[in-house]
């Protein structure tokens, strides 16, 4: 089983049970697994590859602004409403992950408010590093002043 803090951190049977709603897919480098503003009806983590998370900017160009990699957590979107893709993501590398169907993940976070607690919990961890890595990103390009930007709260 892959390793990764939003799976370590929740309890032996929440992670079974989790686990059991994944099914094994694989990206060709290239891939675009979604697109910003698109259904965010689905998340991955990565077991094997990498991928690169873009925004939008000015002139409607895409914008890497972090690297996912073995382990990591591909989306959060999907478990906040109105579940549509803050940012996109491509495959940088041949990737195989593992998919997990959003709503039923959501269901079985609502049937179990512990287990619905830690995993809302990790994933806020990882939207946190994001935005972090996302405006640290976007400062660097920005060029000089661009680095005052403030992150929302």
């Amino acid at each position: 089983m892959t390793t990764t803090p939003l799976l370590t951190a929740l309890p032996v049977d929440g992670r079974e049970r989790l686990m059991q709603l994944a099914h094994e897919v694989s990206f060709p480098a290239g891939t675009r697994l979604f697109e910003e503003h698109g259904l965010a009806d689905r998340f991955w983590i990565i077991r094997t590859g990498s991928v690169n998370l873009d925004v939008q900017v000015a002139g409607g160009r895409s914008v890497v602004v972090d690297m996912l990699g073995h382990g990591d957590l591909v989306g959060w979107s999907w478990l906040v409403p109105p579940y549509a893709w803050r940012m996109g993501a491509e495959a940088f590398t041949p990737v195989r992950a593992y998919e997990f169907d959003a709503t039923a993940v959501r269901a079985l976070c609502e049937a179990d408010p512990s287990l619905g607690l830690a995993v809302t919990r990790r994933v806020l961890d990882v939207v946190a590093r994001r935005l972090q890595a996302t405006r640290l990103r976007l400062a660097d390009i920005g060029g000089p002043g661009a680095s005052t930007m403030r992150a929302p709260s």
